[in-house]
């Protein structure tokens, strides 16, 4: 497949970025909503049996340089490590590139919707969870100490989270559009994402589980390319002159 020209995609990416958080600032001053419907995701979580978020950021905070790595993780991998999966994709897979981009959009785009339908308080700013904003404590932190006044990013929409659907997405499609017996190692980016944005308390399970879920039903819809020897990154094999048709491997059983 050839590759989709490079200035469409890149206003297209940026585009629908720019929306995603023209929208997303649409959601602000709904700080009543947004912390009621943190109570209810809390109570369901409980109801759930669901781990408490507590302990996680417990075992980070039991180192200080610990804790500012997973706050570093957290502000400065989510974007670049998407962009640079798609540009890979873009160089070296251009029919799963644009799969994973489809596949993005349409996360993407549920995602705000969602924000916009369901306002939520991330757990760090809820009181009785006994959790801290460990960006405001320790830094880096990409947010500002009064969310209501945040004018730079809307504060109340963690569910779903997008920092655990790229990187989901990101693992599954790099597995997808390569062949190496390590590819499976790649599922710990999301497996780290997961960890980070509980432990740092910007998200819930439930906003994970929620991604997920969003993420499942996008790959329902958008099927990835066949694997070939272009899109899977092999040389396709040249037989040499003279080999009998019934002794090509993609030919055998053919005339059956």
């Amino acid at each position: 497949m050839a590759r989709p020209p490079l200035l469409r995609e890149l206003l297209l990416v940026v585009g629908l970025f720019v929306v995603y958080k023209a929208g997303r600032l649409l959601a602000t001053g709904r700080t009543d909503e947004a912390f009621a419907d943190a109570h209810r995701v809390w109570g369901w979580e409980r109801t759930l049996h669901l781990p408490g978020e507590g302990a996680v950021q417990g075992a980070l905070l039991d180192s200080d340089t610990l804790v500012h790595l997973a706050n570093t993780y957290y502000a400065t991998v989510h974007f670049p490590a998407t962009a640079a999966f798609l540009v890979w994709l873009y160089l070296r897979r251009p029919a799963h590139y644009v799969w994973a981009r489809r596949i993005l959009a349409l996360v993407t785009g549920a995602a705000l919707v969602g924000h916009l339908v369901f306002p939520l308080a991330p757990p760090r700013l809820l009181a009785g969870t006994g959790l801290i904003d460990t960006g405001q404590v320790y830094g880096p932190t990409v947010y500002g100490a009064h969310p209501a006044a945040d004018a730079l990013a809307n504060q109340f929409a963690a569910m779903p989270s997008l920092h655990f659907g790229w990187a989901l997405m990101v693992a599954i499609g790099l597995i997808t559009a390569t062949r190496s017996r390590w590819r499976a190692l790649w599922l710990l980016h999301p497996l780290l994402t997961l960890l980070v944005i509980v432990g740092t308390a910007n998200h819930y399970w439930l906003d994970a589980v929620v991604a997920t879920a969003l993420l499942c039903l996008a790959l329902a819809v958008v099927h990835p390319p066949h694997r070939t020897a272009t899109t899977s990154g092999r040389h396709p094999v040249h037989e040499p002159a003279g080999t009998p048709v019934h002794d090509l491997p993609g030919l055998v059983g053919a005339g059956r």
